[in-house]
Protein backbone atom coordinates (compact mmCIF):
# COMPACT_ATOMS: atom_id res chain seq x y z
CA UNK A 1 0.00 0.00 0.00
CA UNK A 2 1.28 3.39 -1.14
CA UNK A 3 0.20 6.07 1.94
CA UNK A 4 0.51 10.18 0.87
CA UNK A 5 0.33 13.22 3.23
CA UNK A 6 -0.38 16.43 2.34
CA UNK A 7 0.41 19.44 4.37
CA UNK A 8 -1.16 22.73 3.64
CA UNK A 9 -3.10 25.63 4.65
CA UNK A 10 -6.93 26.15 4.50
CA UNK A 11 -7.94 27.83 1.26
CA UNK A 12 -4.49 25.82 -0.47
CA UNK A 13 -6.66 22.99 -1.86
CA UNK A 14 -4.59 19.86 -0.02
CA UNK A 15 -7.95 18.18 0.84
CA UNK A 16 -9.05 18.25 -3.58
CA UNK A 17 -5.32 17.02 -4.25
CA UNK A 18 -5.55 14.42 -1.80
CA UNK A 19 -8.99 13.39 -3.61
CA UNK A 20 -7.68 14.17 -7.22
CA UNK A 21 -4.69 11.76 -6.69
CA UNK A 22 -7.38 9.34 -5.58
CA UNK A 23 -9.48 9.87 -8.60
CA UNK A 24 -6.67 9.69 -11.27
CA UNK A 25 -5.24 6.25 -9.27
CA UNK A 26 -9.40 5.12 -9.10
CA UNK A 27 -8.98 5.25 -13.07
CA UNK A 28 -6.17 3.08 -13.41
CA UNK A 29 -8.01 0.36 -11.32
CA UNK A 30 -6.45 0.55 -8.35
CA UNK A 31 -8.01 0.67 -4.54
CA UNK A 32 -7.90 4.64 -2.85
CA UNK A 33 -9.03 6.02 -0.27
CA UNK A 34 -8.67 9.67 0.43
CA UNK A 35 -9.71 11.95 3.46
CA UNK A 36 -8.93 14.90 5.13
CA UNK A 37 -7.84 16.05 9.02
CA UNK A 38 -9.12 19.15 10.25
CA UNK A 39 -7.64 20.85 13.38
CA UNK A 40 -9.82 24.96 13.32
CA UNK A 41 -11.48 25.17 10.51
CA UNK A 42 -11.23 28.48 8.75
CA UNK A 43 -8.80 29.97 6.05
CA UNK A 44 -5.22 29.44 6.38
CA UNK A 45 -5.56 26.87 8.82
CA UNK A 46 -2.98 24.58 8.92
CA UNK A 47 -4.76 21.30 7.20
CA UNK A 48 -3.41 17.47 6.68
CA UNK A 49 -5.29 14.99 3.82
CA UNK A 50 -4.24 11.44 3.30
CA UNK A 51 -4.51 9.27 0.22
CA UNK A 52 -4.24 5.49 0.43
CA UNK A 53 -3.56 3.48 -3.03
CA UNK A 54 -3.35 -0.20 -3.02
CA UNK A 55 -4.19 -2.87 -5.62
CA UNK A 56 -5.95 -4.90 -3.24
CA UNK A 57 -9.27 -3.74 -0.68
CA UNK A 58 -7.86 -1.45 1.64
CA UNK A 59 -9.52 -1.74 5.09
CA UNK A 60 -7.70 0.31 7.44
CA UNK A 61 -9.39 4.06 8.36
CA UNK A 62 -7.24 5.72 9.94
CA UNK A 63 -5.07 8.55 9.67
CA UNK A 64 -1.95 7.90 8.07
CA UNK A 65 1.14 8.29 10.43
CA UNK A 66 4.19 6.64 8.61
CA UNK A 67 3.67 8.18 4.88
CA UNK A 68 5.83 6.99 2.18
CA UNK A 69 5.40 10.73 0.09
CA UNK A 70 5.26 14.14 2.16
CA UNK A 71 3.19 16.49 -0.05
CA UNK A 72 4.05 20.41 1.67
CA UNK A 73 1.85 22.63 0.01
CA UNK A 74 3.29 26.00 2.63
CA UNK A 75 6.97 26.27 3.41
CA UNK A 76 5.74 28.01 6.10
CA UNK A 77 3.89 25.21 7.82
CA UNK A 78 7.59 23.64 7.69
CA UNK A 79 8.52 25.85 10.98
CA UNK A 80 5.76 25.10 12.35
CA UNK A 81 4.75 22.24 12.15
CA UNK A 82 6.92 18.54 11.85
CA UNK A 83 5.69 17.86 8.01
CA UNK A 84 8.34 14.68 8.05
CA UNK A 85 6.65 12.86 11.30
CA UNK A 86 6.86 9.20 10.61
CA UNK A 87 8.27 9.72 6.99
CA UNK A 88 9.22 6.14 6.12
CA UNK A 89 12.97 5.66 5.08
CA UNK A 90 13.36 6.23 1.98
CA UNK A 91 10.37 8.40 1.44
CA UNK A 92 9.85 10.92 -0.21
CA UNK A 93 9.58 14.41 0.46
CA UNK A 94 7.56 16.75 -2.19
CA UNK A 95 8.04 20.81 -1.37
CA UNK A 96 6.40 23.84 -3.08
CA UNK A 97 9.45 26.34 -3.70
CA UNK A 98 11.51 28.02 -5.92
CA UNK A 99 14.12 26.70 -4.47
CA UNK A 100 16.35 23.44 -6.13
CA UNK A 101 16.24 20.04 -3.94
CA UNK A 102 19.35 20.59 -2.47
CA UNK A 103 18.77 23.03 -0.17
CA UNK A 104 16.87 20.96 1.80
CA UNK A 105 19.09 17.86 1.85
CA UNK A 106 20.66 18.62 5.19
CA UNK A 107 17.88 17.05 6.88
CA UNK A 108 16.17 15.24 4.06
CA UNK A 109 17.96 13.17 2.08
CA UNK A 110 15.28 12.47 -0.80
CA UNK A 111 13.36 15.58 -2.22
CA UNK A 112 11.97 16.96 -4.76
CA UNK A 113 10.99 20.46 -5.25
CA UNK A 114 8.43 22.51 -7.84
CA UNK A 115 7.43 26.19 -8.01
CA UNK A 116 3.55 25.45 -7.14
CA UNK A 117 3.26 29.01 -6.61
CA UNK A 118 4.60 30.57 -9.40
CA UNK A 119 3.12 28.04 -11.71
CA UNK A 120 -0.08 28.68 -10.23
CA UNK A 121 -0.49 32.26 -10.53
CA UNK A 122 0.82 31.85 -14.35
CA UNK A 123 -2.35 30.19 -14.66
CA UNK A 124 -4.00 32.12 -12.78
CA UNK A 125 -5.32 30.12 -10.40
CA UNK A 126 -5.78 32.30 -6.93
CA UNK A 127 -4.38 35.46 -6.66
CA UNK A 128 -0.74 36.59 -5.69
CA UNK A 129 -2.21 37.10 -2.18
CA UNK A 130 -3.81 33.64 -1.62
CA UNK A 131 -2.79 31.15 -4.94
CA UNK A 132 -4.42 28.15 -5.24
CA UNK A 133 -1.45 25.60 -5.72
CA UNK A 134 -3.50 22.37 -5.09
CA UNK A 135 -2.88 20.95 -9.10
CA UNK A 136 0.75 22.50 -9.58
CA UNK A 137 1.78 20.42 -6.47
CA UNK A 138 -0.16 17.68 -6.88
CA UNK A 139 1.67 17.58 -10.87
CA UNK A 140 4.59 18.23 -9.47
CA UNK A 141 4.39 15.08 -6.98
CA UNK A 142 3.40 13.12 -10.04
CA UNK A 143 6.21 13.97 -12.19
CA UNK A 144 8.60 12.80 -9.42
CA UNK A 145 6.74 9.52 -7.95
CA UNK A 146 4.91 8.30 -11.36
CA UNK A 147 2.54 7.46 -9.11
CA UNK A 148 -0.22 7.44 -11.77
CA UNK A 149 0.05 8.72 -15.31
CA UNK A 150 -0.04 12.34 -16.49
CA UNK A 151 -2.49 11.43 -19.01
CA UNK A 152 -5.03 10.32 -15.67
CA UNK A 153 -3.97 13.21 -13.15
CA UNK A 154 -5.06 15.76 -16.19
CA UNK A 155 -8.08 13.94 -16.62
CA UNK A 156 -8.89 13.36 -12.86
CA UNK A 157 -8.07 17.33 -12.44
CA UNK A 158 -10.92 18.15 -15.45
CA UNK A 159 -13.22 15.74 -13.86
CA UNK A 160 -12.50 17.23 -9.90
CA UNK A 161 -12.08 20.97 -10.39
CA UNK A 162 -14.35 23.64 -9.62
CA UNK A 163 -13.91 25.80 -12.00
CA UNK A 164 -10.84 26.67 -14.29
CA UNK A 165 -10.75 23.23 -15.66
CA UNK A 166 -7.88 24.01 -18.36
CA UNK A 167 -5.85 25.70 -16.47
CA UNK A 168 -5.76 23.62 -13.72
CA UNK A 169 -5.35 20.32 -15.85
CA UNK A 170 -2.77 22.76 -17.69
CA UNK A 171 -0.85 24.15 -14.40
CA UNK A 172 -0.84 20.33 -13.23
CA UNK A 173 1.34 19.57 -16.50
CA UNK A 174 3.27 22.23 -16.18
CA UNK A 175 4.50 21.24 -12.77
CA UNK A 176 4.75 17.44 -13.80
CA UNK A 177 7.40 18.45 -16.15
CA UNK A 178 9.13 21.48 -14.31
CA UNK A 179 9.67 19.24 -10.89
CA UNK A 180 13.41 18.72 -9.62
CA UNK A 181 13.92 15.64 -8.12
CA UNK A 182 17.11 14.71 -5.54
CA UNK A 183 17.46 11.26 -5.12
Amino acid sequence: MIEVRFHGRGGQGAVVASNILANAAFMENKEVQAFPYFGVERRGAPVSAFTRIDIKPIRIRHEIYEPDFVVVLDTVLMKAVDVTLGLKKGGLLVINTDKPPEKFTDKWPKVATVDATGIALKWKLGNKMAPIVNTSILGGFVGATKLVTLEHLKQATMDMSPMKKQENAGAAEEAYKSVRLLK
